[in-house]
């Protein structure tokens, strides 16, 4: 599942390719995707610009005209792209929207888990999974004291803590094992056992490593790409994907073990339980 940085990244594009687009039309060719009724979906767009597209977590928010917002989640494998019109449709196009400047925008999902929301601009919240998101991992929202106060209230274990995303907003599998082992936190500790120290070294650890795989456009470690493009950031994961290799610091091989049923890869000698 594409995370924080893979959603930004594709956000980034998105405002670069089709900020300022008309919706000519709409076709919907696999109506799951969609939340709304498709008719009334459709009928609501057309006609209508976007303004641009913003994010929140994992949530990708297209700013409409005359007050609507789309709240998209790729889930799995979703990916959108732009192209001429007409052109680039495979079996996994389940959505298109034909621009008026002869280009199409293709929403593209193997596995058809992904999600679009049409709302009034405003009322993001009241759609599940927005509506309980935790603050954004950055300097200004993500602050010392609410990780202090959410850790000391729960014994869950750290890393399934971090992918809860009303805890936080747009942390996955790979970055949870980044930031623990840039941490030295075992990934089974309880939340509630971080000392105060470490707790500081961990939200700093999370905002910048959100930050770097921001500017690397993402990790690709199965099929994420964005407009064609495959992120970067893989090359500097440091153990996520090396289990049985030495750790960067200290020597040790790493381990990959199971933590609430997610792949886990930590360094036994640096990330003591």
């Amino acid at each position: 599942m594409p995370e924080l940085p893979e959603v930004e990244t594709v956000r980034r594009g998105l405002n670069r390719l089709v900020k300022g687009a008309t919706i000519a039309s709409i076709e919907v060719r696999w109506p799951k995707i969609i939340n709304n009724d498709v008719d009334s979906f459709k009928s609501r767009l057309i006609g209508q610009t976007i303004e641009r597209v913003d994010r929140r977590g994992k949530y990708l928010l297209f700013r409409f005209s005359d007050g609507l917002t789309m709240i998209s989640h790729l889930r799995m494998e979703g990916k959108y792209n732009v192209v001429p019109a007409n052109e680039g449709q495979d079996k996994h196009t389940h959505v298109i929207f034909h621009l008026t400047d002869d280009r199409d925008l293709l929403y593209n999902d193997t596995r058809k888990f992904g999600r679009m929301t049409l709302v009034p601009t405003g009322e993001e919240v009241t759609v599940a999974g927005l509506k309980t998101i935790g603050p954004e991992p950055t300097e200004n929202d993500l602050t010392v004291a609410y990780l202090t106060d959410i850790f000391s209230q729960s014994k869950k274990m750290i890393k399934p803590l971090l992918l809860d995303q009303s805890k936080i907003a747009g942390i996955g599998n790979i970055y949870a094992d980044e930031t623990l082992w840039m941490s030295k936190i075992h990934p089974m500790r309880p939340a509630n056992s971080l000392t105060d120290d470490e707790i500081v070294v961990l939200r700093q650890s999370i905002i910048d490593e959100m930050a770097r795989a921001i500017k690397g456009h993402g990790t690709t470690v199965h099929s994420f790409s964005t407009f064609g493009e495959t992120g970067k950031f893989q090359n500097q994961l440091h153990v996520y994907g090396h289990e049985g290799e030495p750790c960067e610091r200290c020597g040790s091989l790493i381990e990959k073990i199971k933590v609430a049923q997610r792949g886990t890869h930590f360094c036994p000698h640096e990330q003591q339980l």
